[in-house]
């Protein structure tokens, strides 16, 4: 798309809608972006700096041209709606940046995970000689990986549903998929709707693909029936057709064993199934399945990810801030065999808290429960563990030092949004680490 004099209104001025600006501005655009909040000082200078207006969000001020929308846009916004019936192009940041980027690349989704696998990914090509560089939803705006993009070179994106939803012509030569469990149903309204947007990385392929997919998810086979793309699996529990499995003591291509599970540094069957995923799109992408062993075992994990923060008075502190839906949660329960103090609560994301119950009666000494959501959460987990109404996370750290012992895990583990308290999960799991920090 020739962007060149057209008139393009950005909605949403985080940092997707930035980076979209800068690039729109580049391409000739004559740019305005437009936001539901007054942007703080420091936000409205770089666009001031850019020479682009912003503008109160409303159906008034939506005449333009071309309308890019950031990941946190609803799609179906009614006024979006409008604009497609008039024929308006409506994209995502995403979608947009694919009209610039040079080299392949490898797009990874899923309900959770995605972070992981994407950082272990781009870790794993780095690591075997593969040029490659990180984005999306992990950290950098896909539009800010343009000016660093070479023909040669691997572009490794997390995508979130958000993202995924509106592209048309956005193409993954790899594609993969770790997961579809409910979650975003507040935006998504269904499950099928926000299993449909994780579907599109892979409609969008062409025959010479790969599509990546995780043999042990119902949705995740479902969506082998929608590419063009050659499918490859991934199963922790069983052998599959084409792709890697594994054993009680290593991973295997193809029946060819390559790596030894001890060198998986991170905790539990579902990062098992991540180095799985991230080893199989390396190896499609280049990477020899010999050097893969050292290099998974170099990986170091990341933030707000089953991170662990301290050791005190025989108690271990795990910061998994990341773990913002019910299915996140469960595997993070799953990673430790008991005695967990664990923080559940936050913004409430139209989750059912219900599936928790058996774990946590199982393995939990306590729900120390924080947010707006912690009434849902007592109601949905009644009578299975005790409950404690904590308030916030300082209040339930502090619960937990005074009543956990020896040999007990304290977890953050919330299963909700952080929008309640916090600007992002990053903030909350910085939040946590520095209380336990501060702990005497």
């Amino acid at each position: 798309m020739d962007f060149t004099r057209k008139s393009v209104v950005v909605i949403g001025a985080k940092r997707s809608g930035l980076a979209g600006a800068e690039l729109l501005v580049k391409q000739g655009a004559r740019v305005r972006v437009m936001d539901s909040e007054v942007l703080p000082a420091e936000e409205q200078a770089r666009f001031d700096a850019l020479g682009v207006p912003v503008v109160k969000q409303s159906p008034e001020n939506l005449t333009a041209d071309v309308i890019v929308i950031s990941p946190g846009v609803p799609y179906d916004l009614p006024m979006l709606a409008d604009a497609r019936r008039r024929g308006v192009p409506v994209i995502g940041e995403v979608e947009m940046a694919a009209y610039f980027l040079k080299g392949p690349i490898i797009g990874i989704t899923g309900s959770n995970g995605k972070t992981t696998t994407t950082a272990l990914t781009g870790h794993l090509l780095r690591e075997c000689g593969i040029a490659s560089q990180v984005g999306g939803n992990i950290g950098r705006a896909v539009t800010s990986l343009i000016d660093s993009s070479t023909p040669e070179q691997w572009n490794v994106l997390e995508l979130s549903s958000f993202q995924l939803e509106s592209i048309e012509q956005f193409r993954a030569r790899i594609a993969g998929c770790l997961n579809v469990t409910p979650d975003h149903l507040d935006r998504h309204h269904t499950f099928e709707n926000y299993a449909a947007a994780k579907r599109r990385l892979f409609e969008t392929q062409k025959k010479g693909d790969f599509a990546v997919l995780n043999y042990e998810d119902e949705t995740c086979r479902e969506f082998a029936l929608h590419t063009a793309a050659q499918v490859f699996w991934f199963s922790s529990s069983q052998s599959v057709p084409r792709g890697v499995s594994a054993d009680r003591e290593e991973m295997c291509f193809a029946g060819q064993p390559f790596m030894k599970r001890r060198q998986i540094r991170l905790r539990g069957i579902h990062n098992l199934e991540n180095v799985m995923a991230a080893a199989l799109m390396a190896h499609l992408a280049g990477a020899k399945l010999a050097d893969l062993g050292p290099a998974v075992e170099s990986f170091p994990g990341v933030e707000h990810r089953i991170e662990f923060v301290r050791t005190l008075d025989g108690v271990d502190y795990f910061n998994d801030s990341k773990a913002t839906n019910v299915d996140a949660v469960l595997k993070a329960v799953e990673a430790f065999p008991g005695n967990l103090w664990i923080i559940l609560g936050g913004k409430d994301k139209g989750s059912d808290y219900v599936p928790l119950r058996e774990p946590l009666r199982q393995k939990a000494k306590a729900a120390l429960l924080i947010g707006a959501a912690a009434p849902l959460i007592a109601q949905a987990l009644d009578s299975a563990v005790p409950l404690v109404e904590s308030g916030d996370v300082a209040g339930a750290v502090r619960y937990a030092r005074s009543h956990a012992s020896a040999g007990d895990v304290v977890l953050l583990a919330p299963a909700c949004a952080s929008f309640d308290q916090f600007k992002n999960f990053e903030e909350r799991g910085l939040h946590f680490k520095q209380v336990v920090a501060e702990l005497f």
